[in-house]
């Protein structure tokens, strides 16, 4: 009897393998991280090929770090970043271009262009999304129009396209020697291709993007053996039985299997889940419709979601931009130097503005200024804007549900960060609440091949697996929290308007 399963968590910023055992601990690591690369303001992209050569270097190092070979894993899981459009040559295994990641924002004149007279929300009824440049289609359709052939090549059947997770797939089941080309239904349901009712792709939406259907993956659920690891990996032989996007992925591993169950991942960006169960609701308040998770033939659950573009990118910014800080966790220690915001408000809407808003004319602002503000201030500001967007979403969620949440279950890097998770407790009104295992991004990832093989027998196996680490309750009065809600909201209205056709 094998003891593991290893998940492989392709992120924004790095790729991971993680080594799981039956009680969901963490037995090993291996993790890189790839370039990003900005060609353009407002473009972001990634290299596939580093992505995949990095994927197998972390194989290898989390194998070596458990001591352990392919023998003793019973299954792989991939988890993903899951709107970065990869575009490749199915017959050398060469993309055709960069992977265009989910931040960027180039191909906004191809979404006024679908929307046309009929608005954002032309397709929102059966794909649950509004046309944004966050999404992957409109990244194919950018692919298609500015890459020399690739029009040529794809309606002659020779391109394939897929999130991360079909690349890194793909290339693990053998590439160009019968890899396999899968999806799950959680990463379709992020391209505006895929009816959520039928949970295939709709030809008259491909019809009206001019995508040729021969590129698309196959949609399968998300938990279910899709093929094995080709004879030249490591884990050669080894099934590859779970595929979820990185946000229903981390809901999974908090165990939100059930109808109004919610969790909050603090990572490049921060993603709020609702899970509605085997209902589809239809946001009135400017959230996400999404596939949850669909385990084999079981019916699907669907989800709430409220995606913010910017929050631990922002400390990133603050340290590679700017040089106020050295590394990511020295903006606690920098924002401990005063006792509030000093009066300034942090609005990164440096991809424009996701929920509730869908802004794309926004850009970051920082407003409020004073001769007194310094740079703690700045550093303060700049976690405030994590926990105010959260506080946001959730306002989204609890009026679309009709149940207000009563905590949060929160997880990513972030929630290291003890005055974050303060005042989000403080902001909001609720406890907030960390696991034991904070990684649970790519805990749900194997724990839906786990599942697929019999790893584990059920969701209640899962649930038992689940403890509390830390609980923050909030100990701010009402007056407090609802003015520095009401300024964040003024600030938010600053960042509006500003991208016309001349400035980008």
């Amino acid at each position: 009897m094998t003891d593991y399963v290893i998940a492989i968590d392709q992120g924004t910023t790095s790729t991971r393998a993680i080594v799981f055992d039956k009680n969901g601990n963490i037995i090993s690591t291996g993790q890189l991280e790839h370039e990003q690369i900005f060609p353009k303001a407002g473009w972001v992209e990634h290299d596939p090929k580093e992505i995949w050569n990095n994927t197998r270097e972390v194989i290898g190092t989390a194998l070596s770090k458990a001591n352990i070979t392919r023998h003793d894993i019973q299954a792989i899981g991939i988890t993903n970043q899951r709107e970065t459009a990869v575009v490749w040559d199915k017959n050398t295994g060469e993309p055709v271009y960069n992977a265009i990641v989910w931040q960027d924002t180039r191909t906004q004149s191809i979404v006024d262009r679908l929307a046309g007279d009929e608005g954002l929300e032309r397709f929102k009824s059966k794909v649950g999304l509004p046309l944004a440049t966050y999404f992957s289609g409109t990244k194919i359709v950018w692919i298609l129009e500015n890459v020399e052939g690739a029009r040529e090549k794809a309606e002659a059947g020779d391109l394939l396209f897929g999130t991360t997770d079909s690349w890194v797939l793909w290339n693990l089941t053998g590439g160009t020697d019968g890899g396999v080309h899968v999806t799950d239904v959680t990463n379709a349901s992020r391209t505006l291709f895929m009816d959520l009712e039928t949970l295939s792709w709709d030809d008259e939406i491909l019809e009206i993007f001019g995508v040729p259907k021969s590129m698309l993956p196959e949609i399968k659920s998300s938990s279910e053996v899709y093929g094995h690891a080709s004879g030249h990996s490591l884990l050669r032989e080894v099934p590859i039985a779970g595929i979820l996007g990185d946000q229903q992925a981390a809901t999974f591993g908090q165990a939100a299997f059930q109808q109004g169950e919610a969790k909050n991942t603090y990572g490049t960006g921060n993603f709020l889940i609702f899970n509605t169960g085997e209902e589809i609701i239809h946001s009135e308040n400017g959230l996400l419709t999404t596939l949850g998770y669909k385990l084999g033939d079981a019916k699907p659950h669907y989800a709430l979601e409220g995606s913010i573009a910017v929050t631990g990118s922002l400390i990133q910014w603050l340290r590679d931009n700017l040089g106020i800080i050295n590394s990511a966790p020295d903006v606690e220690k920098l924002a401990a130097t005063v006792e509030d915001n000093g009066g300034a408000y942090f609005v990164p809407a440096f991809s424009g503005l996701f929920a509730p808003y869908w802004r794309s004319d926004a850009r970051g602002a920082l407003v409020g200024m004073t001769r007194y503000v310094n740079k703690g201030h700045i550093a303060r500001a700049a976690l405030e804007a994590t926990a105010y967007q959260t506080a946001e979403v959730l306002d989204a969620v609890n009026a679309d549900s009709g149940v207000p949440l009563t905590e949060l279950k929160v997880d990513g890097g972030m929630t290291a960060n003890d005055t974050l998770m303060q005042f989000q407790a403080d902001i909001l009104g609720v406890p907030v609440v960390r696991p034991v295992v904070a990684e649970t991004t790519a805990l749900g990832a194997a724990y839906a091949a786990g599942l697929a093989v019999g790893f584990w027998s059920d969701l209640d196996d899962l649930a038992k697996n689940w403890q509390e680490d830390k609980r923050w309750e909030p100990s701010m009065d009402q007056d407090e929290r609802d003015r520095l809600y009401r300024n964040w909201k003024k600030a938010v209205t600053k960042t509006f308007d500003w991208v016309d056709e001349d400035v980008q």
